[in-house]
C-alpha cells in the first residue's frame, strides 16, 4: 500500500489495523514540496516496490497534477495491477468509516447519507424488541447485582436520567445506570482514572452494564437497540457548531450500543467525537441486517472482555 499524502491522520489504532491487511505501508508526505518533485518520489518509489493499492491522501484542487500523472500511468497500463483509490473510498471499504474533514469542504461525498426507510425501520423495531427482551432475560440477575453494587460503593439512586439527543435533535430523558459519585464536580469529558467514578461503576462502563437499562427507552420508542450513541444535549449544541455534518447522525434513533462505541474507545476530546462520527455515519450509509449483527458481536467481545476496541 501507498499512502500519498495527509489529508487524513489516521490513529494508531487504524495504522495496526492497515499492518494486518497490508504487508507494507509507504507513505510519502508532500507538504512544502513542489508537483515534480513528488511525482519523482513516487516515480522512484513505484520502480522498486510494488504495491496493490495507491491511497490518494490528497487534496483533488491543491494536487491536481499528482492526480493526472497517476491516472496517466493506470491509462497507459503502467498501473494496470494497482488501484488508485481516493482517501474517502479506502476509510469506508478498509476501515469502515466515512470520512468528516476538519472543515466544511468537501463533503458532497456524504449526501446520500439518509433516514431509514419503511422497511429498514420496521426491521430494526423487529430487531429492537427481540433483542431487548432477550437482553433482559440474560442480564437480568446482573441488574440486580448492579442496583446493589452501586447503593454499596456511591450512597443515593441506582439510576439516573440525562438529556440526550435523538430522532430529528428532539430531547428525550436517557436512563442508564449511574455510575459517578452524586454531586461530583463538572466535566463534560470523561478522563483516564476520572476520580467521579466508583470502582463498579467503572467496572460497569468498561463493559457497557451501565446502558442496560436503556432498553427502557428502546421500547418506548426514544432509541434502537443499535445505533448511533446518544449525547448530552449541552454537548450537542457544542459538537454541531465544530464538527461538520455531526447533526446527520440524529437522522436516525440513537442507540444502548453501536458502530462507533464497538470501534473506537470513549471521548475525551472534540478529535476523538469527530472520529466516532465518522463511524456513526457509516453505520447510517451502509447499515444492513449483516452490520447489525456485526455490532453484537463486536459488543459481546467488549463485555465479555475478549477484545477492546
Amino acid at each position: 500500500m501507498l499512502l500519498l499524502g495527509e489529508k487524513y491522520i489516521f490513529t494508531k489504532l487504524e495504522l495496526q489495523r492497515l499492518d494486518k491487511k497490508f504487508n507494507t505501508i509507504n507513505t510519502i508526505i508532500h507538504k512544502d514540496k513542489m508537483a515534480d518533485e513528488v511525482i519523482k518520489e513516487i516515480e522512484d518509489i513505484l520502480n522498486n516496490d510494488k504495491f496493490a493499492v495507491v491511497v490518494l491522501n490528497i487534496k483533488a484542487k491543491v494536487d491536481d497534477k499528482i492526480i493526472k500523472y497517476l491516472t496517466n500511468l493506470k491509462f497507459n497500463d503502467r498501473l494496470k495491477d494497482v488501484r488508485l483509490i481516493s482517501i474517502e473510498h479506502f476509510l469506508e471499504e478498509y476501515l469502515h468509516k466515512c470520512y468528516i474533514p476538519a472543515s466544511n469542504d468537501d463533503l458532497h461525498y456524504l449526501e446520500d447519507i439518509k433516514p431509514f426507510n419503511t422497511w429498514q425501520y420496521m426491521q430494526k423495531r423487529t430487531f429492537d424488541y427481540l433483542a431487548v427482551f432477550s437482553l433482559f432475560f440474560l442480564t437480568f440477575p446482573i441488574l440486580l447485582y448492579s442496583r446493589f453494587k452501586i447503593k454499596k460503593q456511591s450512597p443515593g439512586t441506582s439510576m439516573f436520567k440525562q438529556e440526550r439527543v435523538g430522532l430529528n435533535n428532539k430531547d428525550f430523558k436517557c436512563i442508564k445506570f449511574r455510575s459517578m459519585h452524586i454531586n461530583s464536580h463538572h466535566d463534560k469529558y470523561t478522563r483516564e482514572n476520572d476520580t467521579r467514578i466508583f470502582p463498579w461503576g467503572n467496572n460497569m462502563r468498561k463493559t457497557r452494564i451501565d446502558e442496560l437499562p436503556q432498553m427502557i427507552n428502546v421500547l418506548k420508542g426514544d432509541m434502537h437497540f443499535i445505533g448511533p450513541r446518544a449525547e448530552w444535549n449541552i454537548l450537542v449544541k457544542e459538537y454541531e457548531k465544530e464538527i461538520p455534518y455531526y447533526h446527520e447522525r440524529h437522522l436516525v434513533r440513537p442507540g444502548i450500543t453501536g458502530w462507533a462505541q464497538v470501534n473506537y474507545p470513549y471521548g475525551a476530546n472534540i478529535e476523538d467525537t469527530r472520529q466516532k462520527l465518522m463511524y456513526d455515519l457509516y453505520y447510517i450509509k451502509h447499515w444492513s441486517i449483516l452490520l447489525e449483527l456485526k455490532v453484537i458481536y463486536k459488543t459481546v467481545l467488549v463485555v465479555v472482555g475478549k477484545k477492546g476496541v
